[in-house]
């Protein structure tokens, strides 16, 4: 109704919003001058398609028979299935394995005439071949020139005889709640579709990787838009199409243009990205993990581990709460990686942390993050035997192996029951538990005596190692 007000008399719409707000209570309410509604996007269309680009890419993969497009993704202990077969599904004998070809399709755009185009990592993601497709139907092979897996960017280049219309990356920061965008991509292999929205939430953490900060938009957005331009009316880009949830329509997921313009220089020079590196491993400090902590109704990073290697080794330990960076506070765990990693890499750091309840100020060098390494945000999960609904093993040598963990660092759960209040918890089989609040737990025997010692109504911290990452949890012993 509004709309129509607007383009039938906006003079006579304006008049009817301003009763409308008398009548309410003469609260004074922001109106939207009419310029600000665009009645078209068809010129904002016509300018940024040539950019955008249809990326089809081809990769041989090794999997069970069977294995192909559309089978389930998870690890061994996947959240899905059956939460007690854990060994079965580990150890036991699978069919033959067998190569078959996959074939998908994505989105990028031209950031440089020279025929650099911008898209997300898991488009080209171990792809044997990429062809790319242009608004003017010409296909071009193309080659990765970077990649950078912890922000799920990638920059790839073709090979023109002339120069190619380009986007610019615009300033993200700029954008409001509310503000229209445009996206542009190439959902389900339909090329070129143009959708429009609004900006929806800003600082999105969605758990993609340690530096999550997406943009959120209900401009419509599906499988092929990946790695296409969310454009602002002035035909910027302001973020990178990357993520939808299936469980709702209306709800898409924009990597900040801020965050591509770190990367892209240093992907385009050296084809990898290099970041500060502080050695933690931090996770949301939960009000359950707060109270375990003596920090209740305050934020901060809780650091989880301590890379034995890492720049903070001996200065920072497990259950520090860190709450400013560089004189930046830290809020929650998902401000702190990329507050590091925008650091200068041997610049000297100061970190405020809480520990025991007191504030202290360390200096660390900051290091160079290796590449297989990334300072991670947790989860949650963890219990003990009978009354906590799991059991649980000691770590043999090749489970050690298997799990990449050491041998006699703690114990692996086994079976668990999914109505037990480990399970509800977070805790799933294939997780090690090394401690039980803050003593070790290196076999079955000693987990038992202290797990044996938990009284009912008490609240457990358990640390746990899974799939690499080392994690706090806060649990209710009913």
């Amino acid at each position: 109704m509004i709309r129509r007000l607007w383009r039938k008399n906006s003079a006579g719409a304006l008049a009817v919003l301003i009763v409308l707000a008398v009548a309410l209570g003469g609260a004074a309410y922001a109106v939207a001058p009419p310029a600000q509604i665009p009645a078209s996007f068809s010129a904002l269309a016509k300018a940024a398609s040539p950019a955008v680009a249809n990326i089809a890419t081809e990769q041989v993969v090794r999997g069970p028979a069977g294995f192909g497009p559309g089978m389930p993704r998870g690890g061994p202990w996947g959240e899905g299935g059956d939460p007690f077969d854990f060994f079965n599904r580990y150890f036991g004998q699978g069919r033959p394995p067998m190569t078959q070809k996959m074939h998908s399709l994505g989105s990028g755009f031209v950031i440089d005439p020279k025929g650099y185009i911008l898209t997300n990592f898991h488009v080209v993601q171990n792809a044997s071949k990429i062809t790319v497709r242009l608004a003017n139907k010409k296909e071009y092979p193309a080659k990765v020139v970077g990649q950078d897996p912890k922000t799920d960017l990638a920059l790839i280049q073709i090979k023109t005889d002339t120069p190619l219309p380009a986007l610019p990356l615009g300033d993200s920061d700029k954008i409001q709640v509310g503000d229209w965008v445009v996206a542009i991509g190439n959902p389900f292999g339909l090329d070129h579709t143009v959708t429009a929205g609004i900006v929806s939430a800003k600082g999105r953490v969605i758990g993609a990787g340690p530096y999550d900060d997406f943009i959120q938009t209900d401009a419509s957005i599906n499988p092929g838009n990946s790695g296409g331009p969310l454009l602002n009316l002035s035909g910027e880009v302001v973020g990178i199409n990357t993520a939808i949830t299936a469980e709702g329509q209306g709800i898409g997921f924009a990597i900040p243009a801020r965050l591509a313009k770190e990367v892209v220089d240093q992907l385009k020079a050296t084809g990898k990205v290099e970041r500060g590196w502080l050695g933690v491993m931090v996770q949301t400090l939960t009000p359950e993990l707060a109270k375990s902590f003596k920090m209740e109704g305050k934020g901060g990073a809780l650091v989880a581990d301590v890379d034995s290697d890492g720049p903070a080794k001996g200065q920072l330990k497990r259950g520090d709460v860190i709450v400013a960076f560089n004189g930046q506070e830290v809020k929650d765990a998902s401000d702190l990686p990329p507050l590091v990693a925008a650091a200068k890499i041997g610049s000297e750091a100061k970190v405020t942390f809480m520990r025991d309840g007191r504030s202290q100020v360390v200096s660390v060098k900051l290091g160079r993050l290796p590449e297989e390494k990334a300072a991670s945000q947790g989860e949650e999960g963890g219990k003990a035997p009978e009354t906590l609904g799991l059991q649980v093993q000691d770590l043999t040598p090749e489970l050690a192996a298997r799990l990449h963990v050491k041998p006699g660092s703690g114990v692996v759960v086994a079976r668990i029951d999914p109505n037990g209040p480990a399970f509800q918890a977070g805790l799933r089989t294939g997780d090690v538990i090394v401690e039980v609040n803050q003593q070790a737990t290196p076999n079955v025997a000693k987990f038992r005596d202290v797990a044996g010692s938990l009284q009912q109504g008490e609240t457990a911290l358990f640390l746990i190692k899974r799939q690499g990452h080392t994690l706090y949890f806060s649990i209710d012993i009913g």
